[in-house]
């Protein structure tokens, strides 16, 4: 009988010269943004890809110089664009491409590609996500906003009942009548996908299981707006009314819900500002260890201590280049600075990440925007974890340079230089992402919360159909 009844809705939504072209419009909105971003993806990848040759290039054939001016001279750490940010971008666009590596300071990611967009990229882009996760909850509104209110307008539904079809039976039928459909729809998107990027080698390696949990996370969201729109049309008398509720629901859940979270984290753990983090930051160098200054207290102190521990005078008696052991210290002290301040930023940011978990209870598209996110690697987890391991190869990079002076060279020698031997020693910045385990470990929450908004949406439709049963 399910089937049957599924069927017949099918059928009739195919009959309806409006859904056909409504269709045909989403379905070419899908198809038209998965080549957009594809083309966008693979030139991005072809910068990254000539960007990073050509920064080590510029590294290991910087010519002959003191080693810590090298560490000055630095290079750059370029944040790969992985497979699946084809169907999300994320919040890429916003957090930069690529990080500065130099001696004594940690710089910010820069070439954020939002700072390059007109003001006409405020109405959004056209990608993959903005379709699955805005546009596709909307058309399933249009397909089912009168699933029942038509029977009770008709009278339809007293002749069901006559011929014993069961709450469950109608249920069903009217829910596959509206999954079906968006399921045959979104899928080529998914086959696509997996097509394109089934020969993708670089930047990572792609993963079918990850692209098949991420289009099961936008059927299990499809499910619930499903749920949704068929309990509003079981409660409403009138179809007009219905679609104005649902409207309003999907207004409300879709672009209100993402606004009203973000305030209020914003509210409840706010950012420093830029000027207030860089002060911060500066205040602290000026308490501690200067690399650069011999003469600075905390510099003296740390004479004291090393020529007492090794037993001599001076510096010039030690057995190592006393300037590189400096600067080496003072980097190390830096670098706990930034880890302190930074350590903030991400403090804030997983309290912040508390407060959106905690709202995604009052929309189901808030969880699937996180987990969409988060398996696209394209979140601010993946961009946290991309600077963390920027900073440790810089750390690594200075250090060698600090420690091959302190080694290899005598006190006051600041014209002593090295080539490309040394430049070759550092190895090249290999960035591996986030592991999915430790993903989806950080999403239980939020897969938790999308499946609750499932059984309990379904279990919300049922009574809804039992209830107009009873009262017809």
């Amino acid at each position: 009988m399910i089937r049957k009844i599924a069927y017949k809705e099918i059928k009739e939504l195919v009959r309806e010269g409006s859904f056909r072209v409504t269709a045909v419009v989403v379905a070419a909105l899908l198809l038209m943004s998965v080549w957009v971003s594809y083309t966008y993806y693979q030139a991005v990848n072809e910068q990254h890809k000539l960007a990073k040759a050509n920064a080590r290039a510029e590294w290991t054939g910087q010519g002959k110089k003191n080693p810590h001016s090298a560490a000055h001279y630095g290079t750059f750490a370029f944040k790969p664009k992985y497979p699946l940010s084809l169907i999300d971008n994320g919040v890429d666009k916003y957090t930069g491409s690529s990080i500065y590596l130099e001696a004594h300071k940690r710089n910010e990611s820069q070439y954020i590609a939002a700072q390059d967009q007109t003001a006409l990229s405020r109405f959004g882009d056209l990608t993959p996500d903005f379709v699955l996760a805005f546009v596709v909850p909307l058309l399933i509104i249009l397909m089912g906003f009168n699933a029942f209110t038509r029977e009770q307008e008709s009278g339809t539904l007293r002749l069901l009942q006559s011929q014993g079809i069961q709450p469950l039976h109608l249920t069903g039928g009217k829910w596959l009548g509206i999954f079906i459909p968006v399921l045959l729809l979104t899928l080529p998107i998914y086959l696509i996908a997996a097509l394109l990027l089934s020969n993708v080698t670089d930047y990572g390696e792609f993963s079918f299981w990850a692209l098949t949990l991420l289009f099961v996370v936008y059927l299990v969201y499809y499910a619930v707006f499903t749920n949704i729109t068929l309990l509003v049309s079981a409660l409403l008398k009138k179809s007009n009314m219905a679609f104005v509720t649902l409207l309003g629901i999907w207004i409300l859940s879709c672009l209100a819900m993402p606004k009203v979270s973000t305030a209020i984290a914003d509210a409840l753990y706010p950012y420093p500002s830029q000027i207030e983090f860089e002060a911060q930051i500066a205040e602290d160098k000026k308490k501690g260890l200067d690399g650069h200054n011999p003469w600075n207290a905390e510099a003296k102190r740390l004479e004291q201590e090393t020529l007492k521990k090794y037993g001599v005078d001076s510096v010039q008696q030690l057995p190592f280049n006393w300037d590189g052991f400096l600067m080496q210290e003072g980097e190390k002290h830096e670098a706990e600075i930034y880890f302190k301040h930074y350590q903030h930023l991400k403090d804030t940011y997983v309290n912040q990440s508390r407060v959106y978990r905690a709202t995604a209870a009052l929309s189901p598209f808030l969880p699937t925007r996180f987990l969409s996110m988060a398996i696209s690697r394209t979140d601010y987890n993946a961009h946290w974890h991309f600077a963390d391991a920027a900073e440790r190869y810089r750390l690594v990079l200075v250090g060698k340079m600090n420690n091959h002076m302190k080694d290899n060279s005598k006190y006051g020698d600041w014209d002593y230089l090295v080539g490309e031997e040394v430049w070759q020693s550092v190895p090249d910045f290999d960035y591996q992402p986030v592991a999915y385990a430790s993903i989806l470990n950080s999403n239980s929450s939020n897969l938790m919360t999308l499946l609750v908004w499932l059984f309990v949406s379904f279990a919300g439709l049922y009574a809804a159909v039992r209830k107009i049963y009873i009262t017809q």
